[in-house]
Order: structure tokens, then C-alpha cells, then sequence
């Protein structure tokens, strides 16, 4: 029998990207980056999907002999068109190079894979207002230690455009926007909507000036007003790939 191993990420975090994995058509080969311990890989496995794990460093605890060392700042010891979906689990907003990663993972996939990132959730009305008294979001509240630098700081945090701009400008489209859970706390700043959406919309208004990104802002801001990026503690997205 399977022991149980630590997420080590938010509750319900690996339910959800999880059930995106599954619900994906003749998925059946799937990279898990960063594997870190191997919660999610033990996940897929028992699912009897084939999964391949990879992390700068073997802390698995649980068995898989395709295990890879692998940083993701630098090119994934991967054939091209390999996968048929890439989960990457609270990893991308660690990273240095995160264009570079999204790009490695557009090569490795095969045309129509699927990309499921997750990451905290700076889009959510919560976080905005933490930014605005202390200049610092949710899950990134204090200042990093400049001296003891650490691949576990978060060191490139995602708002939903960014993210957006990130993956479509690399050949992946979003078609799923999640999120693990929104704690009831995240509701007490609901009377900021209305105010937040007319400010969004009316700056969108008038600094774009090119017609064809005035019609794409128009589907962002639906998104970026949507209950998961309003209220969720994770951003969870996942983007198909397009070749």
C-alpha cells in the first residue's frame, strides 16, 4: 500500500490540476515539474497514467524510474512532441528564466497537449489589497533574503495577464481557469468590484490604442472578474498547445 506523501502546496491544489490531467483525452504521458517529493506523481501512477517526474534534485518518495534531473531556467532532457500534458505545480513563479521554461514545455508537448500551471494567486482582491498597504502580495509577504538566495524564494509572482501574456504569446491558449479554493475571508472584499471593474475597464479604454488588443482585453477582463481570479488562493490555468 501506498504511504501518504506531503503536497507541500495549497489544500486541494493537487485534486484540481489533477482532475484537469484526467479529464484531458488519451492522456497518457505526462511530466510532473517540479516533482518535489512525488505527491502528484504517486497521484498519476495509482491513476495508471504513465508519468515522468523531473526536479533539480532527487527527493522522490515514492518509486519512478523516470525520474530526471532537470533545471527548469535551462533546456528539459526531452525529445520534442514527448508529452501529452505537463503539470507544473506551484514551480513557475520560482523561476528566473519563466519564458524560457514555457517555451521548453511548448517543444516537449505534442500539438493539442496540454500545460496546467499553478501559482499564488496576486490577482485575487485580497492580494491587491495587500499589495496596496505593504507593497508585498499573498504568499510573498516580506521582503527575500538577499543573502541566502534559495530556488524556494518566489521570485517571479503572476498576475492572470501576465500569465496570459506569457503562454499565448508562446503558442499555448488558455482554455480553463480554476482555482483550488476561495477561503470565506476572500468575500469581505467583494464591495471593491464594481469600483476595481469600471477603473480596469476605463484604463483599458484609453491606453489601447490598437483595434485587435482592444478586442482581446475585452475576453481578459471577463477573466481577470471571473470568482476564480477574484477570490481563489491559487491561479490554476490550464493552456493548449498550439503548433
Amino acid at each position: 500500500m501506498n504511504h501518504k506523501i506531503p503536497e507541500n502546496t495549497s489544500k486541494n491544489t493537487h485534486n484540481v490540476v489533477g482532475k484537469l490531467v484526467l479529464d484531458i483525452p488519451k492522456c497518457k504521458r505526462v511530466l510532473d515539474i517540479p516533482s518535489g517529493a512525488g505527491a502528484f506523481t504517486q497521484r498519476m501512477q495509482e491513476h495508471g497514467i504513465e508519468v515522468h517526474s523531473a526536479d533539480i534534485e532527487n527527493i522522490l518518495m515514492v518509486n519512478n524510474p523516470d525520474f530526471r534531473i532537470a533545471n527548469m531556467n535551462q533546456v528539459l532532457p526531452y525529445e520534442d512532441n514527448y508529452f501529452d500534458a505537463i503539470a507544473c505545480i506551484d514551480g513557475i513563479e520560482h523561476l528566473e528564466r519563466p519564458f524560457d521554461f514555457v517555451r521548453e514545455c511548448h517543444r516537449i508537448l505534442q500539438k493539442g497537449g496540454s500545460l496546467i500551471i499553478s501559482t499564488p494567486n496576486i490577482t485575487a482582491l485580497r492580494s491587491r489589497w495587500r499589495w496596496m498597504l505593504t507593497g508585498h502580495h499573498n504568499k510573498c509577504k516580506t521582503p527575500l533574503n538577499e543573502a541566502k538566495p534559495t530556488p524556494l524564494h518566489h521570485i517571479n509572482m503572476f498576475s492572470y495577464p501576465r500569465m496570459r501574456y506569457l503562454l499565448h504569446s508562446n503558442g499555448f491558449e488558455i482554455d480553463t481557469i480554476t482555482t483550488n479554493r476561495v477561503k470565506s475571508i476572500s468575500y469581505a472584499y467583494a464591495p471593491w468590484i464594481p469600483f476595481s471593474y469600471l477603473k480596469t475597464k476605463g484604463v483599458y479604454s484609453k491606453e489601447e490604442k490598437d483595434i485587435g488588443q482592444r478586442e482581446k482585453n475585452k475576453s481578459i477582463i471577463g477573466q481577470m472578474f471571473s470568482k476564480p481570479l477574484l477570490f481563489g488562493e491559487t491561479m490554476i490555468v490550464r493552456a493548449i498547445c498550439q503548433k
